[in-house]
């Protein structure tokens, strides 16, 4: 069975840090573009990064801030989250694109507030 489960969301206060996982069942990620997505309350969802060997992209809103990491070996993408502003509070969605599927996760809540 395909599957994205990703995990690491919750309350973080302004300027801190936040690590969101995202573990594929059922498919190797090797061959695929991964991305991280979030959706603010009230707006449409947008890609925040992306990872395909051996380019990775940003939003301008969160270059310098977030990295993401591909780790082919555990199957799995890390989203590294530093200096966290309130307008990063979102839902965060693991999405996996690739010849044979696109697939997304459940996604995880991330609320940055003091």
């Amino acid at each position: 069975q395909v599957q994205l489960v990703e995990s690491g969301g919750g309350l973080v206060q302004p300027g801190g840090s936040a690590r969101l996982s995202c573990v594929a069942w059922g498919f190797n990620i090797s061959t695929y573009l991964m991305r991280w997505y979030r959706q603010a309350p009230g707006k449409e969802r947008e890609m925040v990064a992306s990872s395909i060997e051996p380019v990775t992209k940003y939003a301008d809103s969160v270059q310098g801030r977030f990295t993401i990491f591909k780790d082919n070996a555990k199957n799995t993408v890390t989203l590294q989250m530093n200096s966290l502003k309130p307008e990063d509070t979102a839902v965060f969605y693991c999405n996996a694109w690739g010849v044979d599927g696109h697939y997304w996760g459940q996604g995880t809540r991330v609320t940055v507030s003091s």
